[in-house]
């Protein structure tokens, strides 16, 4: 339980200083619980019933025909890739827990005939998740009530604070990454058992798991792959996942400009709109760093060659290395500046800061 409460306040606090973490880290989880929903519902649709269920099969129609159409009915859909992804499915050899399957281990060992394919639907699932789409539905209109409110007082000229335009920011990412998040299941903790075939050997003699050591009791609440960590994708969801990182970094950026002459002081003023466009230029940095040797090798093969030559490669990725670490250095020093700028500017704040929005006044006929 501790470990646990640990590991959400730490999300809470990257999700507060590095809210492009968080879309970039749904958009790979997104991703890769499409990934495992195609893959399973291929593995399902192509398994064949091994060792005691094979015997039941050929001796019982009538449960085979039960059987047949309870997993005809059952379609792997994006909530069972999340659900997979987040340790739900847990192997048990002679009734005891030992190990945690990846949906590409899951996948191995039904085809091989090491275990029977789960049978769970959508609904059983969601029946273990901790949320509904009420409770989504009602975050998501409280990040909306935000946004409203900061129109309405922009709208009647009341005063925008750092605080506001900050937390703007991170409201706009959670959006995104909430959209990605929407058939993820939340904080389940209670997995689904999948249990090594009587007739097959130990699993951990005959080699068939590379995630051993990841016991059941290890529950893993969150999808596995970080950012660009994803082990059974090839070059397209880290790709996919740099892009995103990209532009949520320019969106975030380019929020914060929005307090642009927020601050009274000039010196205050300079400091903020140079960490602005920090933190919005970094990942175009980033991304230049990436796309500089990409376009050095499509530049080469077009003329029939593998690189440039030394001295031109070499150049490349210097260039390539300096406005990384230049973006990466830009975007810690600016973000860090900005956190600064945020609570100095609590100490002094206009007074309007302290009015409420009078609604009455988008009213028509009633405000006079």
């Amino acid at each position: 339980m501790v470990s646990i409460i640990f590991y959400r306040l730490c999300l809470m606090v990257v999700a507060s200083l590095i809210p492009e973490f968080m879309t970039v880290w749904a958009i790979a989880q997104f991703s890769c619980a499409q990934s495992a929903a195609k893959q399973l519902n291929y593995t399902a649709q192509h398994a064949q019933p091994h060792g005691d269920h094979q015997a039941i099969y050929k001796s019982e129609p009538a449960v085979t025909g039960i059987l047949n159409s309870r997993s005809s009915r059952t379609e792997w859909t994006l909530t069972h890739g999340f659900f997979a992804w987040m340790g739900g499915f847990v192997l048990y050899v002679n009734g005891e827990p030992r190990a945690t399957l990846t949906p590409s281990e899951l996948a191995r060992l039904v085809r091989e005939g090491y275990v029977e394919m789960p049978v769970i639907t959508e609904a059983e699932i969601e029946d273990r998740s901790k949320g509904d789409g009420l409770y989504r539905c009602i975050a998501i209109l409280q990040l909306v009530w935000f946004v409203v409110q900061l129109i309405a007082r922009t709208a009647q000229g009341l005063p925008v604070t750092l605080l506001e335009i900050d937390t703007l920011g991170v409201v706009a990412l959670a959006c995104i990454a909430y959209a990605f998040w929407w058939k993820k299941p939340k904080d389940i903790r209670r997995p689904y058992i999948v249990h090594w075939n009587s007739e097959a050997n130990d699993p951990s003699l005959c080699g068939n798991l590379e995630n051993i050591y990841y016991y059941s009791c290890i529950r893993r609440s969150v999808v596995r792959p970080l950012l660009f960590g994803i082990s059974d994708q090839k070059s397209g969801p880290s790709l996919i996942s740099f892009v995103a990182v990209c532009i949520s970094g320019v969106v975030f950026g380019a929020i914060h400009c929005l307090g642009w002459n927020v601050f009274p002081g000039h010196t205050e003023q300079i400091i903020w709109r140079v960490a602005s466009i920090g933190v919005t230029c970094s990942p175009l940095m980033a991304f230049f760093a990436f796309a500089l040797p990409v376009f050095s090798y499509i530049t080469a093969m077009s003329y029939g060659r593998v690189t440039h030559g030394y001295y031109i490669d070499t150049v490349i990725d210097f260039l390539a290395g300096f406005f990384r670490w230049l973006g990466t250095i830009s975007y810690v020093c600016s973000r860090v500046i900005m956190l600064v700028l945020v609570f100095m500017s609590l100490r002094s704040l206009p007074p309007g800061a302290y009015d409420t929005v009078a609604w009455i006044k988008h009213i028509p006929h009633l405000y006079m």
